[in-house]
């Protein structure tokens, strides 16, 4: 058997705790050591962590102070996070930015629940959006 066939049928997600959602969001993101915030934009969002999209390599271990903007409620809301990078890939696209991985490591119960609530909402706007998009069942007469 070759190595295509022994791992057919298998996928990533078996190892992930939380469902990712493709949403593209502004975050602000600084070092720990330094107090200076720089912006990016989140790939993907999920109650573990973030992927990011970013104009600096980052070293796989460090650890960032992080804000997350959303909507919630028709306004503005934004949750702060501590996070560690748990993998990289540098130089993604022309500009030289970078696209990482991170895991929440501190984040308050508060600003948690406020994203478990964003996430659940775009779970309500995506099933709303195919039930509208689904084709009919019975013709019209």
């Amino acid at each position: 058997m070759n190595d295509m066939g022994a791992h057919f049928g298998t996928a990533n997600f078996e190892r992930r705790k939380y469902p990712r959602f493709s949403v593209n969001l502004p975050v602000e993101y600084r070092k720990v050591d330094n107090l200076k915030g720089r912006p990016g934009n989140t790939g993907d969002v999920s109650e573990g962590g973030l992927l990011l999209y970013i104009s600096e390599p980052l070293e796989i271990g460090q650890e960032l102070s992080l804000k997350l903007f959303f909507t919630s409620e028709r306004k503005l809301t934004s949750i702060q996070a501590r996070t560690q990078v748990v993998w990289k890939d540098i130089r993604i696209g022309n500009d030289g930015g970078c696209r990482i991985g991170v895991k929440f490591v501190d984040i308050s119960s508060e600003a948690l629940t406020l994203l478990k609530e964003f996430l659940n909402n775009l779970i309500t706007l995506k099933s709303a959006k195919e039930l509208i998009q689904s084709p009919r069942l019975f013709p019209e007469i």
